[in-house]
């Protein structure tokens, strides 16, 4: 059984981000360098088949969850419903459960899976897929919440959200980290990050826009509360994301900072610059990480932790480091991470995280409690 850290994270320094239109070669290098993996050798083929073993058949995640307490019998002696932890912070799945469909199976056994979610909030229906930590099954945690990492693309972030590919390594990463005592057992929810792919979004409601903000910000975190046993307080809940998904991630923990407590932002952007802007400043502003960690610096807010990750072969440094000599202060705790020889892609991001990013963000968040005896 391990012990997760529980205690608060470093309170170091933020960083910057980098030109938005490399992102569309992030997500083709990924593509083709996984083709050419997959031409390169029946060997190959073979050895990986059970990647896609089982793919397409239905999923249930958190078989062992008890169901919602009943309501209390009024005098002793009637038998009790299952009930969380003594924790208050813990939140059974809510419910409706969501129809999830297994898109590949990871060495350990577990799996990533995919469903379609209508958001009430926003009108936007998009793709999301999952993955659950092994530790989610095990009974000694049928009773406890689990933390939540919201995985965002660069890219276009449409129809596919590229994390929810395991060539790049995050679910692994974070199960390594699970047996070594670096990372917390997070829920890995990966929404789409656009609506098509034409135009950024920049993860906001632009006016006449589906409401990309709204999807992330609440739909999503809805959704994953319908679904899994998760914490109400925002010590469960934190993003990560690269490029364009990065910049999304950061604002909306500095926009929500009631909801969302941190973020590993890497290579990615400090200002929005989606050209359905035009027209719109004062949303715009409403939507601008500078302007948005500037009140919540002047207003006292509620602590929230940025960890940048940046590769010494990328450009970008230099805007994280304006941006936390400006803005990291206060309640904005920030630090960034250079990852050596790293370039801008999803596997030096995953490296980053390996090196230390995950047990950053394990320290600041809310560890999973099994239950005794």
């Amino acid at each position: 059984m391990h012990q997760y850290p529980q205690s608060p994270g470093p309170e170091d320094r933020p960083s910057y981000a980098e030109p938005r239109r490399s992102r569309r070669r992030m997500w083709i290098g990924a593509v083709a360098a996984l083709a050419v993996l997959l031409a390169g050798g029946g060997g190959f083929a073979a050895w990986k088949l059970d990647w896609f073993s089982g793919n397409g058949e239905a999923v249930s995640f958190g078989k062992a969850t008890p169901p919602p307490a009943a309501e209390p019998q009024p005098s002793g002696g009637g038998a009790r419903a299952a009930e969380p932890s003594g924790d208050p912070d813990v939140l059974l799945p809510s419910g409706p459960k969501s129809d999830f469909k297994q898109t590949t199976k990871l060495e350990d056994g577990t799996v990533i899976a995919k469903t379609r979610l209508a958001g009430a909030k926003s009108g936007f229906e998009g793709d999301v897929w999952v993955w659950a930590p092994k530790e989610y099954d095990d009974p000694k945690y049928a009773k406890s919440g689990f933390p939540v990492l919201i995985a965002l693309p660069g890219g276009n972030g449409f129809p596919a959200n590229y994390w929810s590919d395991r060539s790049l390594g995050l679910q692994k990463a974070i199960g390594e980290g699970v047996k070594a005592g670096t990372s917390l057992p997070f829920i890995v929810v990966m929404p789409v990050l656009n609506p098509d792919n034409k135009y950024y979004y920049d993860g906001s409601d632009i006016p006449g826009q589906a409401k990309m903000g709204t999807w992330i910000a609440e739909d999503v975190p809805d959704f994953t509360r319908a679904n899994f046993r998760t914490y109400k307080s925002r010590d469960g809940w934190a993003f990560m994301g690269s490029s364009s998904g990065a910049f999304v991630g950061m604002k909306t923990v500095l926009q929500h900072p009631d909801k969302f407590k941190a973020v590993i932002a890497s290579g990615g952007e400090i200002v929005p610059d989606s050209p359905l802007w035009k027209g719109h400043q004062a949303e715009m502003d409403a939507n601008d990480p500078e302007k948005l960690a500037k009140k919540l610096i002047d207003t006292n807010g509620p602590e929230v932790y940025i960890n940048f990750q940046i590769g010494t072969k990328e450009s970008g440094k230099e805007r994280m480091v304006k941006f936390q000599q400006q803005y990291g202060k206060g309640p904005v705790k920030t630090t960034i991470r250079d990852i050596q020889n790293g370039e801008h892609n999803g596997w030096h991001y995953v490296r980053g995280m390996k090196e230390g990013s995950l047990e950053w963000i394990s320290k600041v968040l809310k560890a999973p409690k099994p239950e005794e005896g």
